[in-house]
């Protein structure tokens, strides 16, 4: 294991009494304070993964190392108040309000109680939760997307080393979906937290990956930064999977070469967009708006309109626009 890794698959596969194996003999080094997202069909074992590193799966054989140490022998409570943990359905505990619901780790590890609230404000704040309107809320008085917000700060409230991610946004709408997409990537620049994020959407990868690693039947077929795999997709099904293929209206798209910069007047866009987008998306957007913010990495890089826009999708469709 490298100085710099903090999670480590050695060998690890997980096989079922049927003798269905969910992950086989998969290899895998995360980096401290990478974003990594795990991504594949349904069955491929990328959930079996996640779960390997908290121990709510435990792995058939070989080793998993959490900081060079085999998560096996760590105490199952310490090891998991040390890593937050989202799912797709967010579970708030009903009869408390945000603040408390936001405080259960910490209380649990005995934090100070002043420095624990002042962290949950902070942490609403980020995510765009006033904590004057939000913080004695219950969740009931939450639409979906704010509680998803809870839920991500919540993993984050005890300031665990790891954070892992199980579908978070998946059962939200396009639109609340984007926003907890541009609020993660605002804390991921902020705090830097070593991230495991499983996702089936290839866009949602492309958008908030430091690097992707996609699986097929419980094995990695490639694994590489958002530019590399769009560049040089390993075979037919990497290549099909990020919509290169027969994506049509899902293939993705690279705005970078067609932005142009802002106005020297400050200039809030009405809606911003990934710098790597599916075609539909572009087309609905672009359909009903004159111009879009673009942003890449979380940053505003500049502008597209709908004129180029257009001539984009133009020359996409005689095949071209190549990645370079």
């Amino acid at each position: 294991m490298t100085i710099a890794s903090i999670i480590e698959f050695q060998n690890v596969t997980k096989q079922y009494g049927d003798g269905t194996k969910a992950v086989d003999s998969l290899n895998l080094e995360i980096k401290s304070g990478e974003f990594i997202v795990l991504i594949g069909p349904s069955g491929c074992g990328k959930t079996t993964t996640l779960k390997m590193i908290n121990r709510l799966i435990e792995p058939t054989s070989g080793s998993i190392l959490i900081k060079g140490k085999n998560v096996g022998s760590y105490d199952v409570d310490r090891l998991r108040w040390n890593i937050g943990y989202v799912l797709q359905q967010i579970a708030l505990f009903p009869h408390m309000t945000v603040e408390d619901n936001i405080l259960v780790v910490p209380e649990m590890k005995q934090s100070d109680k002043e420095t624990m609230k002042r962290r949950a404000h902070e942490l609403m704040e980020q995510v765009g939760l006033d904590p004057a309107v939000f913080a004695q809320r219950k969740p009931s008085e939450l639409s979906g997307g704010q509680q998803q917000r809870v839920g991500v700060i919540r993993a984050m409230a005890a300031d665990p080393e790891i954070l892992l991610m199980d579908e978070p946004f998946s059962a939200l709408d396009p639109v609340a979906r984007e926003k907890l997409q541009e609020d993660l990537l605002l804390l991921k620049k902020t705090f830097g937290k070593t991230t495991v994020f499983v996702t089936h959407d290839m866009n949602e990868a492309l958008k908030l990956a430091d690097r992707i690693c996609v699986m097929r039947e419980g094995r990695i077929v490639q694994t590489g930064t958002p530019d590399e795999l769009r560049r040089n997709p390993a075979g037919a099904f990497v290549r099909e999977f990020i919509g290169r293929g027969e994506g049509g209206l899902h293939e993705v798209l690279d705005l970078r070469r067609w932005v142009t910069a802002f106005p020297a007047e400050p200039v809030h866009p009405q809606i911003v967009l990934p710098a790597d987008i599916h075609t539909d998306r572009l087309v609905s957007v672009m359909a009903d708006h004159e111009a879009a913010g673009v942003e890449d990495g979380g940053e505003l890089i500049g502008m597209i309109n709908r004129e180029s826009a257009f001539r984009l999708l133009a020359s996409e469709g005689r095949g071209k626009v190549h990645h370079e």
